[in-house]
């Protein structure tokens, strides 16, 4: 009816060879988990976010005094034993253990019970940027104090990115496609949008997906400081993340994961699940430009791409949860991106950055960022941006400074966007 109307069919339709349609399958979020530098659950971290409370401090997993960054949004009072056997989490990096609690709350939250019948058609798909950073300099360390002989045998499977994934389908015997994505910053809204492709053209029927990262070590600090991308601001921590802040100076390294479970729509409306919400659109591009420098045109191509496959128009949207990591360019180019696509109905919209409170978890940036956008749709309600004291004429958006907005939120766009230039957009909406 789309082409015979004189339109190029959007999603969920594609076109296949002598231009016979299939119906691509809808996609739909059942479960969340959340492991964050606001709080290890779901709820508590929810609650801090909509109170504009801020997960950043000092550093205190290692002495960082005499570091020009000290601050992090660490993750505090953390148990894995509640879903990880003690044996296992000793051999695990802390981003698979992060993915591994995450993932169990997330389904758990969705009542999926995995049997010898099900198993294979369900999946995971858990990226991180950076992988076992903390055990790979802890091994280091090791190798050049003690020698080669007392370096562990677990560094290896302990390290690659895969493990978040791999140790997840161990744990729960999920037999489904397991795979995993490293995209930097965009890793975790990626592994989000490929799974619901996965499970839109038939190949599974639910997915675990998000993201999950660990970066917050000597080397992890030292590198991205020397960059200049670290805030300094060690006197005043929780300030230190102010996207859209004319006074901001740079991101602040988080840690943690953000995991949502994925099914098929007919299936989880058979056994009667709690749907949170649709994936409606996703959306990807390449800068080809810089690989830390973003620029406006793969952005704007990006949400411009989910816009299409949803359906929708920029008037649809009603809450944007921001990349807004807290750096003078990134802000302002996805300010102008935003602006670029939405024209006139950016002035009826909302775009928040929750980095503001939990800093840049770089590959699980858009797994938790994910969660707290559905979170928004489930209760009409978004999340502020805090430290906006100066708001910057570079970023002119509505970006919900301060405090949290009761607000009617039908469709909400997710952006995530990494070094190397690659971009992602995922539009969830109210089940219709």
């Amino acid at each position: 009816e789309e082409w015979e109307a004189g339109n190029e069919p959007g999603f969920p339709f594609f076109c296949v060879e002598f231009l016979e349609f299939v119906v691509m399958r809808r996609v739909v979020v059942t479960g969340l988990g959340i492991v964050c530098p606001l709080g290890n659950s779901v709820e508590e971290a929810w609650k801090n976010a909509l109170a504009g409370k801020s997960g950043v401090r000092k550093i205190q997993s290692f002495d960082a005094s005499e570091y020009s960054c000290q601050i992090a949004g660490e993750i505090r009072d953390f148990d894995s034993s509640a879903y990880v056997p003690a044996k296992e989490a000793r051999r695990f990096d802390k981003f698979v253990l992060y993915g591994a609690v995450a993932g169990s709350q997330a389904l758990e939250d969705s009542g999926l019970v995995v049997t010898e019948e099900n198993a294979h058609r369900i999946g995971v798909a858990i990226g991180s940027g950076i992988g076992g950073l903390v055990t790979i300099c802890e091994n280091a360390n090791t190798l050049k104090e003690k020698g080669p002989r007392r370096v562990s045998p677990f560094l290896i499977p302990g390290c690659i990115i895969n493990m978040a994934s791999g140790e997840f389908s161990i744990l729960k015997g999920l037999k489904g496609p397991n795979v995993a994505y490293a995209t930097a910053c965009s890793t975790g809204l990626h592994a989000i949008g490929e799974a619901a492709c996965i499970i839109a053209r038939g190949d599974a029927d639910a997915m675990v997906a998000g993201g999950a990262e660990a970066p917050i070590c000597p080397v992890g600090i030292s590198g991205f400081d020397n960059m200049h991308a670290l805030s300094r601001r060690n006197d005043e921590p929780e300030k230190a993340s102010r996207p859209f802040d004319k006074d901001r100076n740079g991101f602040v390294m988080g840690e943690g994961s953000g995991i949502v479970v994925l099914e098929e729509y007919e299936h989880a409306k058979a056994r009667g699940a709690h749907i949170y919400c649709e994936v409606k659109g996703y959306g990807l591009s390449g800068d080809a430009y810089n690989i830390t420098t973003p620029s406006v045109d793969g952005p704007t191509r990006c949400m411009q791409m989910a816009l299409d496959h949803a359906g929708l128009k920029p008037s649809d949207i009603q809450y944007l949860n921001a990349h807004g990591t807290s750096t003078s360019i990134g802000d302002a180019n996805e300010s102008k991106a935003v602006m670029q696509v939405f024209g006139d109905d950016v002035k009826n919209l909302v775009m928040s950055s929750t980095k503001s409170m939990t800093g840049h978890l770089l590959g699980g940036a858009g797994g938790i960022e994910s969660v707290f956008t559905i979170l928004a749709l489930r209760d009409q309600i978004v999340p502020p941006t805090i430290n906006v004291e100066n708001q910057d004429p570079a970023c002119p958006v509505d970006c919900c400074p301060n405090t949290a907005r009761k607000m009617p939120v039908k469709n909400a766009m997710k952006n995530s966007f990494g070094f190397g230039g690659t971009n992602s957009t995922i539009i969830y909406g109210l089940v219709d």
